[in-house]
C-alpha cells in the first residue's frame, strides 16, 4: 500500500530550520501503514530535508555552521548569471539532500530520542515550502 500528503511549510529562508516531525507522524497514523517506510521530500533545488535535536542553541549552530560551509555573502556564478544572489542556498541544497526515509515500524517512525525530521530552507528569502511525504507498507 502507498500513501502520499503534501505538507505546506512557511519559512524565513538563509537557512531556517522547520520541525515537521508532528506532520510526519500524523500522516503515517493517518495513513494506516503498520510497518514499511515514509519519504520526506522537498520540492525545490533551494531547501533540504534532515534530522537534528531540534533545540535552540544547536539550531543556531547548524545555521552557523552552514554559513561558514557556504557563506551568503560568496560569489556564485549562477548569482551572476541570474541575478538573484542565491547560488550559495543551491550549494548548501545539494550537499545536503531533498530527501529523507525513514523506517515506520507498528505505526510509528523509527527516530531516534532526540532526533526530529526538519526542513531546511537556504534561499535567501521567505518561501512557503511544499513537502511531499509518501508512506508504503503493510
Amino acid at each position: 500500500m502507498v500513501s502520499g500528503e503534501y505538507i505546506s511549510i512557511k519559512t524565513e529562508g538563509f537557512s531556517d530550520i522547520k520541525d515537521i516531525t508532528s506532520k510526519v507522524r500524523s500522516i503515517v497514523r493517518k495513513s494506516g501503514i503498520r510497518d514499511g517506510l515514509v519519504h520526506v521530500f522537498v520540492a525545490g533545488s533551494t531547501a533540504s530535508v534532515s534530522t537534528i535535536e531540534y533545540e535552540p542553541a544547536l539550531v543556531q549552530d547548524m545555521r552557523d555552521q552552514l554559513e561558514k560551509f557556504a557563506p551568503s555573502t560568496m560569489h556564485t556564478r549562477h548569482s551572476q548569471t541570474w541575478g538573484d544572489d542565491n547560488g550559495f542556498s543551491h550549494i548548501r541544497a545539494t550537499f545536503m539532500g531533498p530527501g529523507l526515509t525513514v523506517p515506520v515500524s507498528n505505526g510509528e517512525l523509527i527516530l531516534g530520542t532526540w532526533q526530529q525530521i526538519v526542513v531546511i530552507d537556504h534561499d535567501n528569502r521567505p518561501r512557503t515550502r511544499r513537502v511531499f511525504v509518501q508512506v508504503m507498507g503493510e
